[in-house]
């Protein structure tokens, strides 16, 4: 992505690479100015991924046996479930995605990191908060709403943390030398404004006095999809818009279709969280309204796939070579199927049959990590080198963190997204109260499929730990020449 007109909304591609239009030496400055905060938001946010990957496997092997580990309370499926989705979306998800939040305001922007001191402070705070919330869960001491189980003393921590991170990124974005931002930084600032109003209003509605509890259901069903929806939507397409054009070294095809995509993300995203309560005390027009959103939302799926496929038209070549790329447009493509599947189980029809299973686990997991985790992944290859001054050590280890995590993660979505719909047609039966042993039955086999791919979700985080450990130690090759899996001009042997 390079430099685009000075108008206010850009209706021209930018070039391939708007942070490699100034010098170098530029560049090489504002990435030491960044190095401290961003690795600590990266290895913090991997210590939470491996600590979450602990707690899924955990939950979906008592999901299959629940006499596992049944003589230990605070290990029990109704207590590790929500920790490992506390876990997972505000450890791993939200420290790595402003690690790569803070790299690209800076990069695209063109402005050295500051005070970084107040970035590792606000990570601090947050990690405070969440860590004395996951004890609070594991410990019974929930606020008892699906989205919202982190204790409020906890949520306060947390909230104060990332203020102090999201107003120094504001800051960062005050003083930018590139005047015209990029589709990227739009999705960015989008996200760093949305999470905070949205994060402290679900928790105050239950604090507050005299608010029912369908309406603090309401709120959290709000916060937890605008949560995906929003939050780790928006900085997995920034991130997308930013590392395929750069690695490909070609524009955005289209610039008005990145703009369309946008506007459409923020007319109707944030109003898609009720179709979580389809069926429930809730007034049928709110319902509908999340429906429709949930529809029209198909302006943005449809933009932000046709650009970024045709972004990569010739170049496709690159996903047998480049880890980022690889990565990245995986990610991408999780994204629209992942989106295509929520509009579906969004309609009422759909939603009878799968409601109260766990295909709304498998979409979550969908966007989660097939999604927005692959893209952080392919993130942090391309980010990383660049803060450390040697490429990856080996295109093996990557190469088997990415077949375990696409295949684990893939794995881990279609078990639940299948045994959604096998338990959901089987409970819809006149006859359902009767066919208990029938629907445990059914759903059996995908749960054991659900427990092989965490395995190998499992193991694709250790081998990418020991790599991104021997980064931090500078145990790589030279810096200069990226890491490939194959030499370009090379295709990979099948």
């Amino acid at each position: 992505m390079t430099a685009v007109d000075t108008a206010p909304i850009p209706t021209t591609a930018p070039a391939p690479a708007a942070d490699t239009a100034y010098p170098a030496a530029e560049r090489a400055a504002i990435d030491d100015s960044a190095r401290w905060p961003v690795l600590f938001f990266f290895g913090n946010g991997l210590l939470w991924l491996m600590l979450a990957t602990v707690f899924g496997l955990i939950a979906a092997i008592e999901l299959y046996s629940p006499n596992f580990l049944s003589g230990v309370p605070f290990l029990s499926y109704g207590r590790i479930w929500p920790a490992f989705t506390n876990t997972i979306s505000f450890g791993w998800g939200s420290l790595a995605g402003l690690g790569v939040t803070i790299w690209l305001l800076a990069r695209l922007g063109r402005v050295r990191v500051k005070f970084p001191g107040v970035l590792v402070t606000g990570a601090v705070f947050w990690q405070v908060g969440l860590t004395y919330g996951i004890i609070g869960i594991l410990g019974g001491k929930t606020t008892g709403l699906e989205g919202l189980e982190i204790p409020t003393g906890s949520a306060v921590l947390m909230l104060l943390g990332y203020l102090l991170v999201v107003l120094w990124a504001f800051l960062l974005f005050g003083f930018r030398s590139q005047t015209t931002p990029f589709i990227s930084v739009w999705y960015l600032i989008a996200a760093l404004l949305w999470f905070p109003w949205s994060f402290a209003l679900a928790h105050a509605a239950h604090l507050l006095p005299n608010v029912p509890g369908v309406v603090q259901s309401l709120v959290a069903a709000w916060a937890s999809q605008n949560f995906l929806n929003v939050w780790l939507t928006a900085i997995g397409l920034a991130a997308a818009y930013y590392l395929i054009p750069k690695v490909i070294n070609r524009p955005v095809h289209s610039y008005n279709l990145a703009v369309y995509g946008f506007w459409s993300f923020i007319l109707f995203a944030g109003l898609t969280g009720a179709v979580r309560l389809s069926g429930g005390p809730i007034p049928a027009w709110v319902v509908t309204l999340s429906i429709s959103a949930s529809i029209l939302l198909l302006v943005q799926i449809v933009t932000v796939t046709t650009n970024l496929v045709l972004t990569m038209r010739g170049q496709f070549h690159m996903v047998y070579h480049s880890p980022t790329i690889r990565f990245t447009f995986f990610g991408a493509i999780a994204f629209t199927v992942s989106s295509v599947i929520g509009l579906f189980a969004s309609l009422r029809s759909v939603d009878s049959i799968v409601h109260f299973t766990q295909f709304q686990n498998g979409l979550t997991q969908l966007v989660i990590y097939s999604f927005f985790s692959m893209v952080i992944f392919g993130a942090i290859y391309y980010i990383l080198p660049r803060l450390v001054g040697c490429e990856w050590l080996s295109s093996s280890m990557i190469s088997l963190h990415f077949w375990g995590a696409a295949y684990g993660g893939g794995l881990l979505a279609l078990s639940l997204l299948f045994s959604g719909l096998a338990t959901g047609y089987t409970l819809a039966e006149p006859d359902s109260a009767a066919r208990y042993i029938q629907i445990l039955e059914t759903s059996s086999p995908y749960l054991v499929g659900a427990i092989f791919g965490w395995v190998l979700i499992a193991l694709g985080h250790l081998v990418f730990g020991l790599h991104f450990l021997l980064m931090l130690l500078r145990i790589g090759q030279p810096g200069g020449e990226p890491t490939l899996f194959v030499p370009v001009g090379e295709e990979e042997k099948h």
